[in-house]
């Protein structure tokens, strides 16, 4: 059963039970209306107490019904607060902990709210692009007043039970209950209290005004509209409490029914609600069930203190993993302690961290320069150099010291994972965690499964990323892996376009015109534009019948590193992270395009954006095809927590997805006969090609 009745004395209580949140799906909506049903049918019943079971009131709607014809099906959540509403008998929502969506929509139909203290109350429905839609916009203004109704709908962020209790004029809770575990006493109670009281009381019933009328709606929309400039729910919220304050109720339910559905419709609320599913799914792996033991991981070793091992020490002891900090020598310790005490200093400067919360951290931080003393650790991550033969050294020296059943991980961002498990005794004990930096910010955790890799390593890391609230995605072995597999083909499309007659500053202008954080060129510069040349010199040897502009080679040449040194495609102030076009750079790109006997054509910003997005999606779809990633949201869910791609287009294959993969083909075929081009690379991938053809999608 998805909901319990039970009748105490005169009393009947129906508990939905729906974990894990107890969602609102059609099973619990039927068992509530029949829970309905029979307490107004039954004589001995005066009243009906509607709770959760478990460690929620209820979360709204069930995901698994997301999008669904299932989520209309009648009863749908309108007909059952419809039903709450008509109920002959008083009907009392008893409150706790979670009480979110469709759960607070539900609880709004009720006559009478009783709530626990610490209850997180929320209608997050703008998250996904949408509003509330199940008369959320008329009744909170109604019962909370219209100015905090507003600010709750247009974040969605959730709001304690007991700072909305303490509103003035609020109607929202009828009364505060001592403790979860009093509730449902408390709330018995109460409804014998208000058992005989006539009229019901109903939400819909209170008045909705706001004093300054239209000059607070307007003021409302300049500040909406300043911050959601990408998404269009926000401001639809406004619209929707607009009509709360100006219509009457079931008039005002019309109008929130229609923003709902249009809403339903825009590409950003797609995007927004394939995230959500996505990120959910990313920590699914097909061959490694849910209930898959793990390994307990109290303590942490890392290796190097430098800015990668210091970002990552930081997730450990931020979620009170004690970490053991390894270096060669005693400075580089010393500077890599400074670091994290300087990243800490400046969180509790702006109020952000208190100062015992950071003593705490720093005392589970301890240091060493003997591999000896890592021997109790329960895990290790490596983040030294990138190159093959300090790897070996340093997997070499774990596999000697690492007590039994220790998961040995390496932070790489682009090398053999299975070579690395190669240089060790337990290669099923070895995995790649490539965070991204600066590793305390960035929420992508790239987990690189090895050959060897056994399946609880696998999901004791997906575990603990939760626990250090990263976004895990998990890839097999290539070069690069997912992300930075993708990267290259991006920038080789940059080059290309320099060649052809771009500037950085207009290829990177169209590309965050198009909404990535930065384009190609400054991201270059911020990563180090080093990086990419060595691993162009690797290219050059490994694969030299591959296409590359020689423009950034040239740029590394002159020293031109990116913001480390000042300058890069761009030049850059100390302190600042401005990026100031370079007129030499611009000449040395014109000179190099006149060398090649390339007459510059005019390019615009259009293809340019489906030039960098496609060339990702083409090498995405290899990737699928390859098995490196299970999943099209896996790299969705990649570029988006990793690479700055916009969030309202849900990543690039979700992206290519909307645009139909018919087009994206079509455009490829035109990139094609491109001659300064790369034609070979514009092949759609089998799998592109394939589902272009049958009119199917990635996801």
């Amino acid at each position: 059963m998805t909901a319990d009745y039970k009748v105490h004395g005169d009393i009947a209580v129906i508990t939905l039970n729906n974990p894990p949140v107890n969602g609102l799906g059609y099973a619990t909506r039927v068992a509530l209306t029949d829970g309905l049903s029979k307490a107004n049918d039954d004589a001995a019943v005066k009243a009906i107490v509607i709770t959760g079971a478990g460690k929620a009131f209820s979360g709204g709607a069930d995901i698994k019904e997301f999008g669904s014809p299932k989520a209309l099906q009648e009863p749908n959540l309108h007909s059952v607060i419809l039903m709450v509403e008509n109920s002959s008998k008083p009907v009392i929502a008893a409150i706790h902990t979670v009480c979110m969506g469709g759960g607070l929509e539900l609880s709004l139909g009720c006559h009478y709210r009783i709530a626990a203290p610490g209850c997180s109350v929320a209608l997050p429905e703008v998250k996904l692009g949408l509003l509330p839609g199940a008369g959320g916009t008329q009744r909170l203004p109604r019962a909370l007043g219209v100015e905090p109704a507003l600010n709750m709908i247009v974040s969605g962020e959730p709001v304690k039970s007991e700072m909305l209790a303490m509103l003035p004029g609020q109607q929202l809770f009828n009364k505060m209950a001592a403790s979860s575990e009093s509730l449902l006493q408390e709330a018995l109670a109460y409804a014998s209290e208000v058992a005989d009281v006539r009229p019901l009381p109903l939400v819909r019933n209170l008045p909705c005004k706001h004093p300054q009328g239209d000059a607070y709606f307007q003021f409302a929309r300049n500040m909406v509209g300043g911050m959601s400039k990408n998404f269009p729910a926000p401001l639809k919220c406004v619209d929707a409490v607009e009509a709360a304050a100006k219509k009457k109720f079931d008039d005002g339910l019309l109008t929130e029914r229609d923003l709902f559905i249009n809403l339903m419709w825009t590409p950003e609320s797609r995007a927004l609600r394939h995230i959500f599913m996505a990120q959910r799914a990313a920590s699914k792996i097909p061959d490694v069930p849910a209930d898959t033991p793990t390994r307990e991981i109290k303590s942490i070793a890392v290796i190097g203190a430098g800015t990668m091992g210091g970002g990552i020490s930081m997730n450990f002891l931020n979620a009170g993993i004690a970490v053991k900090m390894l270096e060669m020598k005693q400075d580089a310790l010393d500077r890599g302690i400074a670091t994290i005490r300087k990243n800490y200093e400046a969180q509790v400067k702006k109020g952000k961290l208190k100062q015992d919360k950071y003593e705490q951290r720093m005392s589970l931080l301890s240091t060493t320069l003997s591999y000896d003393d890592l021997k109790d650790a329960d895990m290790v991550i490596e983040a030294v150099f990138e190159e093959i033969g300090v790897k070996e050294a340093v997997f070499k020296e774990l596999d000697r010291v690492m007590k039994p059943g220790a998961i040995l991980a390496s932070n790489t961002s682009t090398l053999d994972v299975n070579k690395i498990a190669s240089f060790t005794q337990r290669p099923q004990d070895v995995v790649g965690m490539h965070f991204f930096s600066p590793a305390n910010v960035m929420k992508l955790l790239e987990v690189i499964r090895g050959e060897k890799t056994a399946k609880d390593v696998l999901a004791t890391v997906m575990a603990l990323a939760k626990k250090i609230k990263k976004t895990a995605v998990v890839s097999g072995v290539c070069d690069g892996f997912i992300g930075n597999r993708m990267i290259e083909q991006y920038g080789r499309q940059g080059g290309f376009l320099l060649d052809e007659g771009c500037t950085p500053a207009q290829v990177d202008k169209a590309v965050e015109k198009f909404g990535f954080a930065m384009g190609p060129f400054r991201m270059g510069d911020l990563a180090g534009n080093d990086i990419g040349w060595a691993i162009r010199k690797r290219r050059y040897l490994e694969k030299p019948d591959m296409k590359y502009s020689k423009t950034a080679d040239l740029l590394c040449e002159k020293g031109r590193y990116g913001q480390k040194t000042g300058a890069g495609w761009y030049d850059y102030v100390a302190g600042k992270r401005d990026a100031i076009p370079n007129a030499e750079v611009v000449k040395m790109i014109e000179d190099h395009r006149a060398s090649l006997g390339i007459t510059p054509r005019k390019i615009s910003d259009e293809e340019i954006v489906q030039r960098l997005v496609y060339s990702l999606v083409n090498e995405a779809a290899h990737i699928l095809e390859e098995g490196i990633a299970s999943k099209a949201s896996d790299i969705d869910m990649v570029y988006l927590m990793g690479y700055g791609f916009p969030i309202w287009r849900g990543g690039p294959m979700n992206y290519a997805d909307e645009v139909g993969l018919f087009n994206v083909v079509q455009a490829m075929h035109r990139f094609a006969k491109n001659p300064l081009d790369d034609a070979k690379f514009w092949q759609p991938a089998p799998l592109l090609a394939k589902l272009a053809a049958e009119g199917k999608t990635f996801n």
